[in-house]
């Protein structure tokens, strides 16, 4: 029964946790007001950040902030010029922001898991077990398919500059699979613009997926362990020898963890630069 209880009390601790702050903006509900707002908040606080370091760059000796601002924008463009080789300084623009900006959602991973629910309690009292807070906005579906749509849609704005829009759309049903002749056009014309339309849409979708499924199972982990360490520190498992094997599994999960969240943002980089170059490219 106690163990049957405990298992109740963890389950219930994790569903509390994956239990977004669903508020009503603008007409629309369920908006998940944390994501947005966590999103918003260290976005404005790393570009903030970076422009005021932009502002106070001098040519001569730089400072910590700038030499590291300098080794970052090395950093992105070598990486965009590895897949796009015409005018990059769109690209690179973008690239530093998509890199930067997911990074630190990202990062929002390794802030203490109840850090919030204290300050939640310490502010509402009892009424804390009704107020629901997630602060990792990458692990919201809504809020990577979101950024791959906005990418989805600079795919297309893309090929139409590079190739026109009849050319876009003439390449929707003559390629992969060219032709010559009015009738064997025609007959491939179809297949053409469901494999090109499959393309398409496989981007954003797998875009998204892969940045959501690593930062949910990875904030699901840190969610398993910290539960489970609760159970130890009340002598469950073991009493203080319980509670120490947690705290070392919790920090060697966190140690882990920024590789994981340093990798997605890169990949989620590097895939926006290839998917844009790729839209410029003629078959």
């Amino acid at each position: 029964m106690a163990s049957e209880a405990a298992s109740g009390g963890l389950t219930e601790y994790i569903t509390h946790h994956l239990t977004h702050n669903g508020q009503t903006l603008f007409g629309f509900e369920n908006v998940h007001f944390d994501s947005l707002f966590v999103s918003l908040l260290v976005g404005v606080i790393a570009f903030g950040w970076l422009y005021s370091v932009a502002r106070t760059a001098t040519a001569g000796v730089p400072t910590k902030s700038q030499a590291f601002v300098e080794m970052l924008f090395e950093f992105v463009d070598n990486n965009v010029r590895d897949v796009f080789t015409g005018d990059r300084r769109f690209f690179v623009g973008l690239a530093l922001t998509i890199f930067v900006w997911v990074l630190m959602m990202n990062a929002m991973d390794l802030l203490p898991l109840d850090l919030i629910g204290f300050g939640a309690h310490a502010a509402l009292g009892d009424d804390a077990h009704h107020f629901y807070w997630r602060v990792v906005p990458t692990a919201d579906v809504n809020v990577t398919f979101a950024m791959s749509i906005t990418v989805f849609a600079l795919m297309i704005v893309y090929s139409i500059k590079a190739k026109t829009f009849l050319g876009w759309v003439k390449e929707l049903f003559t390629a992969p699979f060219h032709a010559h002749g009015p009738i064997a056009i025609a007959l491939l014309a179809i297949p053409n613009f469901f494999l090109n339309l499959v393309e398409y849409l496989s981007k954003p979708v797998s875009l998204a997926m892969r940045l959501f499924g690593n930062m949910y199972a990875g904030e699901l982990v840190f969610m398993l362990i910290s539960g489970l360490l609760g159970l130890l520190a009340l002598g469950t498992f073991g009493g203080y020898l319980g509670f120490a094997f947690g705290v070392l599994a919790n920090a060697g999960w966190a140690i882990f963890h920024i590789l994981i969240i340093l990798l997605q943002a890169f990949i989620f980089m590097v895939l926006t630069a290839v998917y844009l170059s790729m839209a410029h490219d003629k078959h």
